[in-house]
């Protein structure tokens, strides 16, 4: 999974790469002859060779992509660890029960969520479209959305701000079994 990240981060690359030799080169061009139109293509091919020549598989690593993915796979396992920590302190069903349960429910809808996304700057959940049609019709009125829940400080909630929560959705979907069968 991480090669095929890194081979997304490297096309991206290249992709930006090739735009922007492209649009230098048309650049170029334009102030000159006409003539010099029938070089075009291999003028971007060698300017192009010589960018890509240049740069590492080492800058790699500090791709948006690459690093969303890795933080990505260091919250989930940090999670998966917490909850591990969690599993084993409940060893005792009597005390399982009075330990107190997450909270499965929308701040916005006030029903369980279907899609639990996180909020990166307040670490509050939400279902993923209410909050999604919150910000919209905030941003379609010219004003920033708040966070919902009662109390929180974070007065600028954006799309940007908000990734999937997939240990969350896992909990969930583990108390809706476990509901099902008593």
């Amino acid at each position: 999974m991480e090669a095929m990240i890194l081979e997304c981060a490297k096309l991206d690359r290249e992709i930006n790469c090739f735009v922007d030799v492209v649009q230098q080169v048309t650049a170029e061009v334009a102030t000159q002859q006409p003539e010099a139109m029938f070089s075009l293509s291999d003028k971007v091919k060698e300017q192009f060779t010589q960018r890509i020549a240049r740069l590492s598989d080492a800058e790699l690593q500090k791709h948006q992509k690459v690093v969303a993915f890795n933080d990505s796979i260091k919250n989930s396992a940090d999670q998966g660890n917490k909850q591990a920590r969690e599993n084993m302190e409940e060893l005792d069903e009597d005390i399982a029960v009075t330990q107190t349960q997450d909270n499965f429910t929308c701040p916005l809808t006030q029903v369980d969520m279907v899609n639990p996304v996180k909020n990166k700057k307040c670490n509050h959940h939400y279902d993923e479209e209410a909050i999604q049609v919150l910000i919209r019709r905030k941003h379609s009125q010219k004003k920033k959305c708040r966070c919902p829940v009662v109390g929180c400080g974070n007065s600028d909630v954006t799309t940007s701000d908000l990734v999937p929560d997939q240990m969350l959705r896992r909990k969930i979907q583990s108390a809706k079994r476990q509901n099902s069968r008593t």
